[in-house]
């Protein structure tokens, strides 16, 4: 009976050793994803676009405050000189025109920041799923992120594969506009003809 117990507690003992030997490492690697977002081109290229409309927009926003400004100066010298009824009503259509300047600043931001909000979003989304379909097709069991939202406190960076991303992300982008200059070219040259 001894030895029927002591042959057990060895088989028992040998395949627990092996299923020990059979546990695989686990490929992992994380992505800064402040630094994929500062050097991914299409962020940079959306960033650009946004910061330029911002500035058009804004020149002639600017150009009506500044005209409101002048006819806000020449009230204050013309008050006196035509009255006290004058400057009532003249006053009044002044202040609603700040009023008005005001909701159109105020306007113009929300635009602004509700359309680049989407953009960004639609290309955060496309980054992650993209990570998704490199980490599937190379292995990985996870891909952490880090930066501004991290969920990674501690990792060596022999596991940041963030430089690989953004090349990886970079050349798709690059390829995406290449293809979409080609299509322009085509429908120039069609309509050319």
């Amino acid at each position: 009976m001894k030895k029927v117990l002591l042959i057990t507690a060895m088989a028992v003992s040998i395949l627990s050793c092996q299923k020990a030997a059979e546990v695989k490492e686990v490929k992992t690697a994380y992505v800064d994803t402040s630094e994929l977002m500062k050097e991914y081109t299409e962020a940079k290229d959306l960033e650009a676009k946004y910061k330029a409309q911002s500035e058009e927009k804004g020149r002639q926003l600017e150009a009506e405050i500044n005209r409101f400004k002048q006819d806000a100066a020449s009230f204050q010298s013309q008050a006196q000189a035509n009255g006290q009824e004058w400057a009532q009503k003249k006053g009044a259509e002044l202040q609603k025109r700040e009023q008005q300047l005001g909701y159109a600043q105020q306007a113009l931001s929300q635009q602004l920041q509700q359309e680049s909000g989407a953009e960004m979003d639609t290309l955060v989304t496309g980054v992650k799923k993209f990570i998704k379909e490199y980490g599937k097709k190379n292995g990985y069991a996870y891909i952490y992120g880090t930066g501004d939202a991290a969920s990674v406190l501690y990792a060596e960076e022999k596991f940041d594969i963030t430089k690989t991303i953004i090349k990886e992300l970079n050349d798709k982008y690059a390829s995406k506009e290449k293809k979409e200059e080609k299509v322009e070219e085509k429908k120039e040259t069609e309509v050319k003809k």
